[in-house]
């Protein structure tokens, strides 16, 4: 795929973008059988494949420029502002907004913050896309509530420019380092949540929630995972760090009892609860917990387990303690989602207990060398649980 930020040297991100998409998949596959010995090449199912353009659901701009004429993209090794607002990642309707949200940010007078001099107000623009209804949310990563003011007197004229522009947020991080986000979020908008619908589901994200960042791929993720399980027809499971609830939710359905969802961050406990009040599912409970803090509260017995444990941790991977919880413990089935081969192998090896029986790559990020993988292990029937 062609990119005249790459081609000029501007943006780098896209490392393979040069290489021919098949390629792409064919060397992503390896790569990821390289990094994941354990895992039987026969196991491996076909690579779920991307669209090569338009696919991102969000973007995450550093704000640069002037405050008459404010850049939206990166900073160069320099300092300079780079405007990626043309990225062919994003989809035409994300490229139209950012040169509206570039007007408003001018006419409000929204000053941008400049990291060497220390000083200005507009630190990151983040802007979601809701691809099933094309409504849009909106966060402006402020220094302080100086501008805060100035920003909701001229909100108006943005939702009249931006029709479909949902929810709006303003967080506050006054800290001179690099940190996309600080503790305090302001809801501007009278809808607290952007509707994201994935395989007739409705995910809803507050501004603070995590989600995948490639919509169709993550529907896909989702229902190989629920069709997965639906094989095994389990008693019970849990969901670790479990964000808005996406796994959770698809395999309500096919668990034969409870499904336990489990997430540090309460803003997405209260998103994953909304869908399934929705839904009517009365099988899945959720609830604000660190994952290392739920699962250690319990003893790794039949009568406090689940059969199988969903676990879709940060790129770090679980742990030693959480896998050691895990290998020791009398789960039947692990469903782990990764995107990061690297700590997944760690973390497999620190579970020999447990055997892979399918695996598949999730092209979540075309165009660089990281893809999401989803392995399905059963515990060997050999090896020692408590029970």
């Amino acid at each position: 795929m062609d990119c005249s930020y790459f081609q000029a040297g501007l943006c780098r991100s896209c490392t393979w973008i040069e290489k021919n998409y098949a390629k792409q998949i064919v060397d992503k596959q390896a790569a990821c059988q390289a990094a994941l010995p354990v895992v039987a090449a026969e196991v491996w199912d076909a690579p779920v494949p991307s669209a090569e353009a338009g696919f991102r659901n969000k973007a995450k701009m550093v704000v640069g420029g002037t405050v008459t004429q404010p850049v939206l993209g990166i900073t160069d090794a320099e300092g300079r502002a780079v405007d990626l607002t043309a990225c062919s990642l994003y989809p035409q309707r994300m490229q139209a907004a950012f040169a509206l949200i570039g007007e408003f940010i001018a006419r409000a007078g929204l000053a941008p913050y400049n990291v060497a001099a220390r000083c200005g107000e507009l630190k990151f623009v983040l802007l979601t896309y809701a691809e099933h209804s094309g409504e849009l949310g909106l966060r402006f990563v402020l220094r302080s509530k100086q501008s805060l003011a100035a920003l909701q007197a001229h909100l108006p004229g943005l939702y009249a420019a931006l029709p479909r522009l949902a929810v709006v947020s303003v967080n506050i991080q006054p800290v001179h380092q690099a940190i996309l986000e600080g503790d305090e979020e302001i809801i501007l908008s009278e809808r607290q949540s952007l509707t994201m619908q994935l395989n007739a589901m409705n995910l809803h994200l507050r501004p603070r929630s995590f989600f995948q960042t490639n919509t169709q791929v993550a529907a896909a993720l989702y229902r190989t995972a629920q069709a997965w399980v639906a094989e095994l027809a389990p008693a019970s499971a849990w969901d670790l760090f479990c964000g808005v609830g996406g796994f959770a939710l698809h395999l309500a359905p096919v668990v034969r009892g409870q499904v336990t969802g489990i997430e540090v961050s309460a803003e997405a406990i209260a998103s994953a609860r909304q869908t399934a009040a929705e839904l009517g599912l009365g099988n899945v409970h959720f609830q604000a917990l660190a994952a290392d803090d739920f699962a250690y509260a319990r003893q790794p017995s039949p009568a406090k387990t689940p059969a199988i444990v969903v676990v879709n941790p940060p790129r770090r991977g679980l742990g030693a303690d959480l896998c050691a919880w895990l290998e020791q413990s009398s789960v039947r089935w692990l469903l782990y989602s990764s995107c990061n081969p690297q700590s997944l192998a760690q973390d497999l090896a620190r579970m020999p207990g447990f055997v892979p029986l399918r695996a598949q790559l999730f092209d979540m990020f075309p165009h660089t060398a990281h893809g999401e993988v989803l392995v399905l292990l059963a515990r060997n029937a050999g090896s020692l649980a408590i029970v």
